[in-house]
């Protein structure tokens, strides 16, 4: 049942309030007063004595017309109802209070990956537990694979996936997992960074707690990427079946960039590399493969030295778009998935080059979409569907973001 009042949280408290729904933030069920937070912040404790590391507050405008006693709505950014919050407190700010569940959060990305500590706890049963709560990568496995032999535990991995790097940590724990083999665990946790490096700890060791961890190993702190955006080095990879229109999507975002000044812009498309880069090269899969690391390599070292590169191959297998993504991280850029989304009937019907109507007479062998499998991005940082908007309508959808997120001046 939902409250006459409502609001929608910044994303620091959307975070919170996750964590405090599923039982992460044991033993807290709500938001903190204006008293608990101050002593919190000066003692380590609640203000009845319970122990807890750091303030988990809420705040409203000073026109909100909430006071105690009522009842908030708390909805994510798409509008979605998530939580009712029952006010008990309104002071400095700061609104206090139990928060009920209306819905699970569907906000963020990886959803379903974000288990609660009741699952985790369900799934591990009476074995021990060594979490690992990650913030980057783990380069080496060797300290948790010798601590989890000594302990007799599974390797539970945690990454704290808040903020424009949690998608990248997310994958980071994904490929750790593949490594360390099919007993380990892993459930994705909102949990916003603090300020004090003793007090972050803390928390992370109050969560692994939540989730049933017998030991907690903290892992080590990201690489920070160097300088503001606008001087980083981007790749912006299209990603789509053929006659999805990311060619003309990517090929009017590099006018508009150059229309624009100020990045020097390298654009790679699928076809022309085909001709040049990858000739020679067949549809199999293991060359297709080939194919876009090439196109990765060469987006990677334009990205390494301050530009930015836009890809606009097929690219239909998840794994090898994770690979591209993986080269331009590591020399220390950015990388966009654009998964442009037009429905096969819509390429089918365009159809410009007659190739769909080869693959459906067994002409064309392996052709995606059709008689070979194109695996949509669950990871896309942004979708597009050309179906029913202009090119110019697609480009800027496209370009947008990249003026938001200071890329692009």
């Amino acid at each position: 049942m939902t409250a006459p009042f409502e609001w929608t949280p910044d994303a620091h408290e959307l975070a919170d309030l996750e964590l405090l729904l599923s039982g992460a933030f044991q033993p807290l069920t709500g938001f903190m007063s204006s008293a608990d937070a101050h002593s919190v912040d000066g003692h380590g404790v609640l203000t009845d004595g319970t122990s807890w590391p750091a303030p988990v507050t809420f705040a409203l405008p000073d026109d909100h017309p909430a006071a105690p006693g009522d009842r908030v709505t708390l909805r994510d950014p798409e509008g979605a109802a998530l939580a009712v919050l029952t006010v008990t407190d309104r002071h400095d700010g700061l609104v206090a209070g139990p928060v009920e569940a209306l819905d699970a959060p569907e906000h963020g990305p990886f959803a379903r990956l974000r288990l609660t500590p009741a699952e985790i706890r369900k799934e591990l049963g009476e074995r021990p537990a060594l979490a690992v709560t990650m913030r980057g990568p783990l380069d080496d496995l060797g300290e948790i694979e010798a601590t989890a032999r000594e302990l007799g535990a599974v390797v539970l991995l945690l990454p704290l996936a808040f903020g424009e790097n949690g998608p990248a940590v997310v994958r980071a724990a994904l490929k750790a997992r593949e490594r360390l083999g099919e007993d380990a665990l892993l459930a994705v946790v909102p949990l916003a960074r603090r300020d004090d490096p003793s007090i972050d700890l803390e928390l992370r060791e109050r969560v692994a707690e939540a989730y049933g961890a017998t030991e907690h190993l903290a892992g080590p702190e990201p690489v920070t990427l160097p300088g503001p955006p606008h001087r980083r080095g981007l790749v912006v990879f299209l990603t789509g079946l053929s006659g999805s229109g990311k060619s003309t999507v990517a090929r009017g975002l590099r006018d508009a960039l150059l229309e624009r000044g100020g990045r020097t812009v390298t654009y790679l498309d699928g076809d022309v590399v085909r001709r040049l880069l990858s000739a020679g090269l067949t549809f199999s899969k293991q060359d297709r493969d080939l194919n876009i690391r090439r196109i990765g390599f060469v987006a990677a070292e334009a990205a390494r030295h301050g530009g930015l590169a836009i890809c606009a191959p097929i690219a239909p297998y998840a794994a090898t778009r994770e690979e591209v993504r993986e080269m331009v991280e590591a020399v220390g850029a950015d990388f966009l998935l654009v998964h442009v989304a037009t429905p096969l009937e819509e390429c089918e019907r365009r159809d410009r080059k007659g190739l769909y109507a080869k693959a459906r007479a067994g002409l064309i062998p392996e052709f995606t979409g059709i008689s070979d499998p194109y695996e949509e991005p669950d990871d896309a940082d942004l979708v597009v569907d050309t179906t029913s908007i202009s090119v110019d309508q697609a480009v800027r959808q496209v370009l947008d973001p990249l003026i938001r997120g200071g890329w692009v001046r």
